[in-house]
């Protein structure tokens, strides 16, 4: 690639970080398709976002396909494999195809066949911080042939990318197993926080906390994990299918996998139903947690 195209597929949260980071940083060509560009409702927004920020909003899938030749798949976890089958209808060969997304060694296989029968250049990645306080700069795993070669490429535009494998899987169970311990911690601390609030223990909980692991402000974490749960629940607990088929795939039962997905849907559909609206974006976790003890069921 002397010069850079590139291809956002996904125009949410980290499809917008990424256009907005990599025009920053000077990117020839930025182009994003997303079906809700096609939606009556939400789609002229979404177009007239991408137009101020200078990203060219495509119509479809092979109009991007045309002009870029990296494309950056950020798509949720369940859209990873049909996002790669549509692609590899009209990507053209050479293009780097880039896999952001939180999905299974297998399902990352799968999907890597498609794009490099269709002659595309495959390659994983996988995040391992939250991207919106670093935005591109986040420190992300790569993995797929010449891993190496496109992460000193791409690090002059702005990524932060460590090549660890050129067989691919090897990011995608890293990604997965790392998920386990994040997103269960934080499907723990609310239902831990809750529980404690409602018998009115939750001073004396966290100062256990803090005095086991003292490096680490529990009010704080308390209530970013609250906002994210609230913010983008259902985005994870489709991660966290992926990271139970993860489980799946090495053999084993994944008991906690299933519950931390089943947390996440939970308390993603109370937000559905406004029960955290009007909280504002600095909150304590204790306004999460008395919204979702109003909301439980009467006994």
């Amino acid at each position: 690639m002397t010069k850079l195209d590139v291809g956002l597929i996904g125009y949410g949260e980290v499809g917008k970080i990424f256009s907005n980071g990599l025009k920053a940083k000077g990117t020839s060509w930025v182009g994003a398709w997303d079906i809700i560009f096609g939606d009556a409702l939400f789609g002229g927004a979404q177009r007239l976002h991408a137009q101020a920020h200078g990203v060219v909003a495509c119509e479809s899938a092979r109009q991007l396909c045309s002009k870029a030749n990296l494309i950056i798949s950020a798509v949720t976890a369940s859209n990873t494999l049909s996002v790669a089958q549509e692609v590899a209808r009209s990507i053209r060969p050479g293009t780097v195809f880039l896999d952001l997304n939180s999905a299974s060694p297998g399902t990352k296989l799968a999907a890597s066949r498609l794009l490099e029968d269709a002659g595309a250049h495959y390659f994983e990645a996988g995040a391992m911080a939250s991207v919106p306080p670093d935005g591109i700069a986040v420190p992300m795993l790569l993995g797929g042939r010449h891993a190496a070669r496109l992460a000193d490429r791409l690090r002059l535009h702005g990524l932060n990318l460590t090549p660890v494998s050129e067989k691919i899987g090897v990011v995608s169970a890293t990604d997965m197993a790392r998920s386990i311990m994040i997103k269960g911690m934080e499907a723990l601390v609310i239902e831990s926080y809750a529980t404690a609030r409602k018998y009115g223990v939750e001073d004396a909980m966290l100062a256990t906390m803090q005095e086991t692991f003292p490096g680490i402000d529990w009010n704080q974490q308390g209530a970013y994990f609250f906002s994210r749960f609230v913010q983008h629940g259902s985005r994870r607990a489709e991660e966290m299918r992926e990271s139970a088929n993860t489980v799946a795939e090495a053999g084993l039962t994944p008991l906690m996998a299933t519950a931390i997905a089943e947390k996440h849907d939970s308390v993603a559909a109370l937000a559905r139903q406004g029960v955290f609206d009007g909280i504002g974006k600095d909150a304590p976790w204790q306004d999460y947690a008395d919204r979702l003890l109003k909301a439980r069921p009467t006994p």
